[in-house]
């Protein structure tokens, strides 16, 4: 684990001198000789891993857009500004705190300006003009590689008329990265939007086709990708998940959901129930269900959202127990062991951003893992 982390998830040069991508090498830990990636990128520790099933966000996660509410790219990025960065109220007046953006806040007291006032259009134009450059930082990280030619899926014309990456290149690094380091997985797309058949859509044609400009040669890490939204739907009955012909329900047992997604493969993607989340006051307890046994040896599920907190009245994943455990823990038993809160500024700007923080997550899952054995 140590040594990808310092590798940052960046493609190693030969040490050869030849610093050649176009020479392909067999990836190990695949069991597949036929799948080759750059020379250069090799794993350094074959031994076998724990199986990972990664539960992804879509809206400012790995898309900066937000199909639920409607909104393009430079908004969307307006809006997340305005959740993390923090402040007070001082005499009937706004006062800042800090002078740059954090998923927590800097002190005791302080609040985002999102959570105080609510969404606000033109956040970085007026109240929170001193933001602005970073705004506009990021957007020129966003933008789609000057002189390519823009693509139906995988890019965005955003407000200004530019075009923008629809799908963060940190996504894509993860799933290069996880195949060079032979790790088994899986990535199950988790939305309340309606956005799931496009993202399937523009992944799909990335992996098989080479259509991303950036990672031509994702074809070769043979990654499957099943086209067939599902779709988990909550009351006080249940939770029932259906996808084709596939129907589970938790009044059979919540055991037989987690062993569900314990064994998917490839990606695929369920729509969740925005409706009992709202209903519930956007808190955990109508949050999207994740099945959770931090116990078990072989597999570890990891859920990545934005709107992951650790308050527990204002957060979006719901922990259901897995395993033998039956009670429901808190946002912050799990935080950055199985539940990872976006920075979207970070995953924009560092294209290894979520292998990092998958890294953070297995060593803390193995320290939970040996401190339960102890």
């Amino acid at each position: 684990m140590a040594e990808f982390g310092e590798r940052n998830g960046r493609e190693a040069e030969e040490l050869d001198g030849t610093q050649s991508r176009d020479v392909l090498e067999p990836v190990c830990g695949t069991g597949d000789p036929t799948v080759t990636v750059p020379r250069g990128l090799r794993c350094s520790n074959p031994e076998r891993r724990k199986k990972l099933v990664l539960h992804v966000d879509l809206n400012n996660t790995i898309l900066v857009s937000d199909s639920v509410i409607a909104q393009g790219t430079i908004a969307a990025l307006e809006h997340f500004l305005s959740t993390v960065t923090w402040g007070r109220m001082s005499k009937g007046k706004w006062e800042w705190l800090s002078d740059s953006p954090s998923l927590h806040p800097p002190c005791d007291g302080a609040v985002s300006y999102h959570s105080h006032f609510g969404r606000t259009a033109g956040f970085s134009s007026n109240v929170g003009r001193r933001f602005r450059g970073i705004l506009e930082e990021h957007l020129n990280l966003l933008r789609w590689p000057e002189g390519t030619k823009g693509d139906k899926e995988l890019s965005v014309k955003g407000e200004g008329g530019h075009l923008y990456h629809w799908i963060l290149p940190s996504f894509f690094q993860l799933l290069t990265d996880l195949v060079l380091e032979g790790q088994e997985f899986a990535i199950v797309f988790r939305s309340f939007g309606n956005d799931l058949p496009r993202v399937l859509s523009a992944v799909s044609r990335a992996l098989t086709e080479g259509a991303h400009p950036l990672f031509p040669d994702l074809p070769q890490l043979k990654l499957s990708v099943n086209m067939t939204t599902g779709k988990i739907r909550c009351s006080r009955k249940g939770i029932v998940l259906s996808r084709a012909e596939e129907h589970l329900s938790s009044r059979d047992g919540e055991r037989g959901l987690y062993q569900y997604f314990s064994s998917a493969k490839g990606l695929g993607g369920f729509q969740d129930h925005f409706d009992w989340w709202s209903s519930n006051g956007s808190s955990i307890r109508g949050g999207k269900p994740l099945w959770v046994d931090p116990f078990d040896q072989h597999v570890q599920h990891i859920f990545i959202d934005d709107n992951i907190r650790q308050d527990d009245e204002h957060t979006i994943i719901q922990p259901k127990p897995g395993g033998a455990d039956t009670r429901t823990a808190c946002t912050s038993e799990l935080y950055d062991i199985t539940l990872v809160q976006t920075d979207l500024l970070k995953a924009i700007s560092q294209q290894n951003y979520f292998t990092q923080r998958v890294h953070i997550c297995l060593e803390n899952y193995e320290r939970n893992l040996q401190q339960g054995a102890g």
